[in-house]
């Protein structure tokens, strides 16, 4: 028997049996999903904006725009003053994407959004500052209830936002924008 085999051997043996996974039934609190969320999204260094839905942010579009600053918009209604591009390649200087999302989640502050309404893939990634739009009722609780209404094709991309980008590899010392969006502000419709 070759050392190769023996190491499997060992690894077999010491294998734990497999057990099911637990049944997690926890009620959520549904008492103000809405604050909850905006709870959530201010710990994870984003903004939420509840009053003025649309009319609000294309305000807040149009003074950008006013600053020279280049923004595409996925959201209808809203208008941007760059279109989305044929290639990713070209969203290498937007200053502003405004993209749907398709719900929030209260107990983080994560929002899912799917890339059939991001244009490219690469879109919230690549601007400096991510505006996203999601709708009060779509708010769930948590993470089981959002994954119970995600639904993604074959081919299509999903994930989940949760402010914008931060890390803190280096010293310990939070950085926020340090490889994607430096802002996220979510409007409610």
């Amino acid at each position: 028997m070759s050392s190769k085999q023996d190491i499997f051997n060992a690894l077999k043996s010491a294998a734990i049996t497999p057990q099911a996974m637990p049944c997690i039934d926890i009620a959520p609190r549904i008492d103000d999903l809405v604050g909850q969320f905006e709870a959530s999204l201010n710990t994870v260094a984003g903004t939420l904006h509840r009053d003025g839905g649309l009319s609000a942010l294309q305000t807040t579009v149009d003074e950008h725009i006013a600053k020279g600053m280049q923004i595409i918009s996925m959201v209808d209604g809203i208008i941007g003053n760059r279109e989305v591009s044929d290639t990713a390649h070209e969203l290498k200087d937007i200053d502003y994407a405004v993209i749907p999302g398709d719900l929030g989640i209260a107990e983080n502050g994560a929002i899912w959004v799917n890339n059939k309404s991001l244009g490219h893939r690469v879109t919230p990634f690549i601007c400096e500052n991510l505006l996203l739009v999601i709708e009060a009722k779509s708010i769930v609780a948590n993470m089981h209830q959002a994954a119970k209404l995600m639904t993604l094709a074959p081919g299509e991309f999903g994930t989940y936002i949760a402010g914008p980008s931060k890390t803190a590899d280096i010293e310990q010392a939070l950085v926020v924008g340090a490889h994607g969006a430096c802002s996220l502000n979510v409007y409610l419709t």
